[in-house]
């Protein structure tokens, strides 16, 4: 009887500490950084990338009149700037949902507005649209476009369904829960098989959908590394590890 030839074990994921806590790792032979604050820099290009940021949430819900506290905006700005700061980027990238709805922009208040104006200074900022913000900032300095390359990556907001060589993207919020003997975790995360690469929200108030959820299904090629956001480190997470809702 011929045994069965059994599928050779994937190759282990490579990736490093940076001094600054971030988790280093190349997808598509770029190297890239991903950073506690949920925001990705590209080395290469000196390029920082956020994903969903969903400026004016808590003014939308309060319209409604559910309350919640209407500061998301300026806590997301302040680690915004924090970022910028640290890294210098000679370009800012937002993929997609930056703003919440299509009247966000509006609702900003001037101070908030002047800061995006600011960031500016000295780089190029690129808008992509999402499915909350389709027209972009109207006001507000920086390019709108749907997508974008950048080096062997291809940038979007939303990801296309199967396997997608070089893609970025956010829209999905993706966390990491990890349970133990003392308890569960639940944190933002990065989501990567070296090959494409989801973001975590970087809004105060955008919220995440679990990775083991249904709507990940079929988008990696193997099962995918998890970057979990901690308060000053990004921690590799494997598969095995990780635990549905």
């Amino acid at each position: 009887m011929t045994a069965l030839a059994r599928k050779p074990a994937p190759a282990p994921y490579v990736f490093a500490q940076s001094p600054c806590g971030g988790l280093e790792m190349e997808v598509m032979g770029a190297a890239l950084r991903m950073r506690a604050s949920g925001a990705l820099f590209d080395l290469a290009h000196q390029a920082l990338i956020v994903a969903d940021l969903h400026f004016e949430k808590g003014s939308a819900y309060g319209m409604r009149g559910q309350f919640l506290p209407p500061y998301d905006t300026r806590d997301t700005l302040d680690r915004l700037e924090a970022e910028v700061t640290a890294l210098e980027p000679k370009v800012v990238i937002f993929l997609g949902d930056s703003f919440h709805d299509g009247r966000a922009e509006d609702r900003l208040s001037p101070d908030d507005a002047a800061r995006l104006v600011a960031l500016a200074q000295g780089r190029t900022l690129i808008w992509l649209v999402g499915n909350h913000d389709a027209d972009g900032p109207r006001r507000l300095p920086g390019q709108v476009v749907d997508t974008m390359a950048l080096g062997p990556l291809n940038l979007r907001h939303e990801p296309e369904p199967g396997e997608q060589p070089g893609e970025l993207s956010g829209h999905l919020h993706p966390c990491a829960r990890v349970s133990s003997g003392r308890g569960t975790v639940r944190r933002r995360c990065f989501a990567t098989d070296g090959t494409r690469m989801i973001l975590p929200a970087f809004g105060a108030y955008a919220g995440g959908l679990n990775l083991k959820d249904a709507a990940f299904a079929g988008l990696f090629g193997r099962p995918p590394l998890a970057g979990a956001l901690g308060r000053d480190r990004v921690h590799a997470v494997g598969w095995r590890s990780l635990t549905g809702d």
